[in-house]
């Protein structure tokens, strides 16, 4: 996969781009963590993997709206995951992923991808977001 030109630290998650993420998702042992609020899953909407016979895990990195860090991420995260599974992370723009991701990769998962896109994109123009996994993969309302 692919990296971006970012500078990486020894814990950083791949970055990977929507047709990457898309791809490695294909693999069966591969597994989705949306790591936004349960407000963004419920108001924004979530993946839809269902045509690969796959659900997102939906597990907060942050609670909404105190901003506080879920001290039980990495336990709900990696439930029956082994530490060399493919575990893509996605959030709203990429930031959030990138962090729980970093905290995965500590903990010694060594197959983790950051979907740098994230759900809705970065900001485009009138400060929309635009190019994020809403705009080009599956998703549905929840």
């Amino acid at each position: 996969m692919g990296q971006t030109e970012s500078v990486e630290s020894p814990m950083s998650p791949e970055e990977l781009s929507l047709d990457q993420a898309w791809e490695l998702l294909q693999e069966p042992n591969s597994v989705l963590i949306d790591v936004r609020t349960t407000a963004e899953w419920t108001f924004v909407g979530v993946p839809d993997l269902g045509s690969l016979g796959k659900e997102a895990r939906l597990v907060e990195w942050t609670a909404f709206p105190s901003g506080e860090k879920n001290p039980e991420f990495l336990a709900a995260a990696t439930q029956g995951l082994d530490t060399d599974q493919p575990i893509l992370l996605l959030c709203r723009s990429g930031a959030r992923s990138r962090a729980a991701g970093e905290a995965l990769t500590a903990a010694g998962y060594t197959r983790t991808y950051n979907v740098t896109a994230g759900f809705e994109g970065p900001l485009g123009p009138g400060s929309h977001r635009v190019d994020g996994w809403k705009s080009k993969l599956p998703w549905q309302q929840s």
